[in-house]
């Protein structure tokens, strides 16, 4: 199946959002990790923020990085006109 012009377009930009996000992802998770006992140093609401980051700042992003993802293939849907269900 050859995938037209707009099509390419669509795909090309759902790789690049997803590119970001995983890149997030990975520093929240790994790097943040790695680097833990440096961050410690620091202090973020009265906790280390190494700990704080493990604890509970890397839920956070993680939520955040899932609403940012689904606010922007929403929008990307309605603009290539792939949306499912009724506009709102």
């Amino acid at each position: 199946m050859q995938l037209t012009q707009r099509h390419q377009e669509y795909w090309r930009k759902n790789l690049v959002i997803t590119a970001i996000l995983l890149v997030i992802w990975f520093v929240v998770t790994f790097v943040e990790g790695w680097y833990a006992r440096e961050l410690n140093s620091i202090s973020f609401l009265g906790f280390p923020l190494g700990f704080y980051m493990s604890a509970q700042g890397s839920l956070i992003v993680y939520v955040v990085i899932i609403g940012i993802y689904a606010a922007y293939m929403n929008n990307l849907d309605r603009e290539y006109d792939v949306h499912e269900g009724e506009d709102e």
